[in-house]
């Protein structure tokens, strides 16, 4: 894998900074009840190339995405599509869960991110 810092875009530091200062309510979940009590590092919207995700691990290779509604817009889906393309070919894992998983099955999404990152 390609280390992320050289792909780190700082004209995105900005928007970077307001998205982790207003997280979503999921966001906010995962993050504090969950991600930051692993062993392993997770950053919040982390910037990697021209994009930013919500959650990476550089450790694991592991980015999380959590998609509210309008990711399921067609123009939307289509450039999610091109991002994790791009963010595979740095050799890392994309998993995405819609807001609406999120809720429902809260502890089925921790399992299955333990699971990707070794600890299940």
């Amino acid at each position: 894998m390609q280390k992320t810092r050289k792909f780190h875009n700082p004209k995105l530091s900005e928007r970077a900074n307001d998205l982790r200062r207003a997280p979503t309510k999921e966001e906010r979940k995962l993050w504090f009840d969950f991600l930051r009590t692993l062993p392993v590092h997770f950053c919040r919207q982390k910037t990697i190339g021209n994009y930013i995700v919500d959650f990476y691990c550089a450790e694991c290779a592991l980015v999380i995405e959590l998609d509210g509604a309008q990711h399921y817009e067609e123009v939307a889906e289509a450039y999610d599509r091109k991002r994790d393309a791009y963010l595979a070919s740095l050799g890392l894992t994309v998993l995405r869960y819609s807001d609406l998983e999120f809720n429902r099955n809260y502890k089925n999404i921790c399992a299955d991110i333990l699971n990707h990152i070794g600890l299940e």
